[in-house]
């Protein structure tokens, strides 16, 4: 087991930053390319393909693997945590975002006929099994090219 000095440290912070850049600048192309406009609060909001939680978590464990070995213990609780994430964006966030859409819809049918708007809630808060797994590769890929060009 190699232990992580600070250098290490580094390359870790800028290789998981990286994954969550790269995974939330591919939100802003992919509506551009549905939608023929930038919507450039994807890039810091939540939700959408990929997931960049799941990009930045498995990114981390792949760095930490990579500088600590892939049977040491922080690297064994870096896809233990990582799981976790990815679990919850698809499953409790997901669902939450689902009972806020089904919420607005209510809350617009009570308040058609009122002058009032209804204040919104966020419906994008989670992934779809699609979206954890399209950004956990991601993050393992941008892991892997990052320790591979030195």
């Amino acid at each position: 087991m190699k232990s992580l000095d600070q250098r290490g440290s580094l390359k870790i912070l800028y290789v998981t930053t990286a994954a969550w850049a790269v995974a939330q600048g591919l939100k802003v192309a992919i509506y551009y390319v549905r939608h023929r406009r930038f919507n450039f609060r994807l890039f810091v909001g939540t939700g959408g393909m990929p997931s960049s939680h799941s990009a930045f978590v498995s990114c981390l464990a792949t760095a930490i693997g990579i500088e600590t070995g892939w049977n040491s213990p922080i690297f064994l609780l870096a896809v233990g945590v990582a799981l976790v994430i990815m679990t919850d964006a698809a499953g409790v966030r997901r669902a939450a975002g689902q009972q806020a859409k089904i919420l607005n819809e209510i809350v617009d049918d009570l308040y058609s006929s009122k002058p009032v708007p209804p204040e919104k809630l966020k419906e994008l808060l989670g992934h779809t099994p699609t979206q954890v797994f399209v950004g956990a590769f991601l993050g393992i890929g941008i892991a892997l090219a990052f320790y591979a060009m030195g």
